[in-house]
């Protein structure tokens, strides 16, 4: 799945580092969202669900990253990253089921959209493949 120019020597690392930087960033935002919040992201009120969010979107930008260094084609790249970033959204949606929102609607839902992001990496990829 290799086309077009291969990256430059700069604009790999600078996808290393960045991927990186946010799949720290997101790690820490969903495994400690207190300290997250006290340290870097000091716009009160607290919500630790929100900062559940802010690590599974981080999360799926630094494997986008990640992803578009062995992929060349940016549908699948997009689809895949897209998928992680909606797995791990669920992920905290079932975590945080009792601080609020609507579980009985939004898990459901949320889910239905990761699976429709995997299946159609999962299609692309096959697509690909042929």
């Amino acid at each position: 799945m290799r086309g077009g120019k291969p990256a430059t020597l700069v604009t790999r690392v600078v996808a290393v580092v960045v991927g990186l930087f946010n799949l720290g960033i997101g790690f820490w935002a969903l495994l400690d969202p207190q300290s997250f919040f006290a340290r870097l992201a000091v716009f009160p009120p607290y919500n630790q669900h929100f900062i559940h969010d802010v690590g599974a979107f981080q999360l799926g930008l630094g494997m986008a990253l990640f992803l578009a260094l062995a992929w060349s084609d940016a549908l699948l790249v997009s689809l895949t990253a897209g998928g992680i970033a909606a797995t791990v959204h669920v992920i905290s949606h079932v975590i945080d089921r009792d601080l609020g929102g609507h579980p009985q609607t939004d898990i459901p839902l949320l889910s239905l959209l990761a699976l429709a992001l995997l299946v159609a990496a999962g299609l692309r990829l096959r697509q690909l493949r042929a």
